[in-house]
């Protein structure tokens, strides 16, 4: 009898650790289910997040400035303040089975951005207290993308030091200093600045120089610090016409625009007060010498002698300002978003507009706060009568012209030796770009520093590379 009770008291142990670890191991079957279940609800609902971001870009590419989900509304609970929504949606799988929803809230571009944020939640039906968020960045890179972009052939003499991208839907000539990539749309040209074979496009003959094509072509990264490609898809100068009427029209809805001077065109200065002085142009410095003269297409002084005074405006809030003439310009601007355009229409190369810029032309705050775009239908010019050593913080466009400054011969006096020229921001070019010449006139030292803020926070209405939303940020946010 005392073996078949220990026996017994022996199964019922066994049994209670038998069914504690029965117990224990449905417990943690269950409990692994549960986690497991949590996880596939999780990834779910983040794929809900994400296919609203994706829908919201398939949503930009039809309809690039639409940031209401093509609703008549901006928020259900105004104010709205930076973001409009949330614009709801349902999700079904293939059978048409309702999954779950999408919310999306969107924060629309500033004055002169182009960036877009978007704002998805994902939540399932079976699960509504699961929900996951994401926010992602999409934008459009404008021509402000380059430190320059030229339409021509392009050489950079030695002195010159570029900060920013550089190119060329032509060949380019580097002797100096890149510190980003040039580009160039073709593979090799003929270099008009000297005889002999096509060369690379974009080559350099800072010694030693380079070789000439089917040759490999040399890394060079004494020149070019972040490389050289070529070809690559050239950039679109013509599509900027439709950019200066469309500044035009905006200019006229809200009365700044100014129609032809009469005269010789305007000028106007630039204040840290958020306004701007208007003055008619009536005559320019004569040519200081019967010899000082240059066979180029519009040379003159481009100088200012005479002017009258004609009204202080207030910087308009769409930031577009048009003149229907020449135009001069200078002076500063604090916390300020601009695009001054320059044109006439209809379009005639006979009486095409230019912009000059003689004397400083500043920013105060070098954070993006502050931005500057002039667009020229011909010229961006820098005219004889100079400052010596010149800044200019704006982004350029010559649209049918060249950026830069006439030759000077030595019968123009001293003004035609200039000490140097900076500009920060961004040049674009249709013809061959220069502020100085081989015999040594102009300015002896050219900085090109090139404005990061410009890439995804242009000028209003600046001119874009594309017409495609690309994303820039992604994050889950809680």
């Amino acid at each position: 009898m005392k073996r078949k009770g220990q026996t017994l008291v022996m199964v019922t142990v066994l049994s209670f650790i038998a069914i504690l670890f029965i117990t224990g191991l449905a417990s943690w079957a269950t409990a692994s289910r549960k986690v497991s279940e949590k996880v596939v609800s999780g990834e779910k609902t983040f794929q809900l997040a994400e296919a609203g971001i994706e829908y919201y870009r398939w949503h930009l590419a039809h309809a690039r400035q639409d940031y209401q989900d093509g609703q008549t509304w901006c928020c259900s609970n105004p104010p709205c303040g930076e973001w409009c929504g949330p614009y709801n949606h349902n999700y079904y799988d293939k059978d048409n089975n309702l999954i779950g929803q999408f919310s999306l809230r969107i924060k629309p571009p500033t004055i002169g951005s182009t960036i877009v944020t978007v704002q998805s939640e994902g939540k399932l039906s079976s699960e509504s207290s699961m929900k996951r968020k994401i926010e992602t960045r999409l934008v459009i890179p404008s021509l402000a993308k380059y430190a320059v972009a030229a339409n021509d052939k392009m050489r950079f003499g030695s002195g010159t030091e570029v900060f920013g991208p550089i190119h060329s839907n032509d060949g380019i000539r580097f002797d100096g200093l890149a510190h980003n990539i040039v580009t160039s749309a073709k593979s090799q040209y003929d270099d008009p600045d000297h005889d002999g074979s096509e060369e690379f496009g974009v080559h350099t003959h800072l010694s030693p120089t380079d070789p000439l094509p089917p040759n490999s072509v040399p890394s060079r990264p004494d020149v070019f610090m972040a490389g050289r490609q070529f070809p690559v898809p050239a950039v679109d100068f013509a599509g900027i016409s439709g950019d200066l009427a469309s500044i035009k029209a905006t200019a006229q809805q809200n009365d700044r625009y100014f129609a032809h001077s009469g005269y010789l065109g305007y000028r106007i200065l630039l204040k840290t007060n958020d306004t701007f002085d208007l003055y008619r142009v009536t005559s320019l410095q004569p040519s200081p010498s019967r010899y000082c003269t240059a066979s180029q297409d519009g040379w003159g002084t481009w100088s200012i002698q005479d002017q009258t005074f004609l009204q202080n405006y207030s910087f308009p809030a769409n930031g577009l300002i048009f003149v229907e003439d020449n135009l001069w310009l200078e002076g500063q601007i604090n916390t300020a978003r601009l695009t001054i355009a320059s044109g006439r229409f209809p379009e005639n190369p006979s009486t095409h507009t230019s912009i000059t810029v003689n004397n400083d032309l500043k920013y105060t705050n070098y954070d993006g706060r502050d931005t500057l775009g002039l667009i020229a239908q011909k010229n961006f010019n820098v005219g004889l009568y100079s400052e010596d050593d010149l800044q200019i913080d704006a982004a350029l466009i010559a649209k049918n012209g060249r950026a830069g400054r006439y030759y000077y011969n030595s019968y123009c006096g001293n003004y035609r030796n200039r000490t140097t020229i900076t500009l920060n921001g961004m040049i674009a070019t249709n013809q061959r770009y220069g502020f100085a010449y081989t015999d040594g006139t102009g300015y002896q030292t050219r900085n090109l520093n090139y404005d990061v803020n410009l890439l995804y926070g242009p000028p209003p209405n600046f001119p874009l590379t594309s017409d495609q939303y690309s994303t820039i940020s992604w994050q889950e946010i809680r």
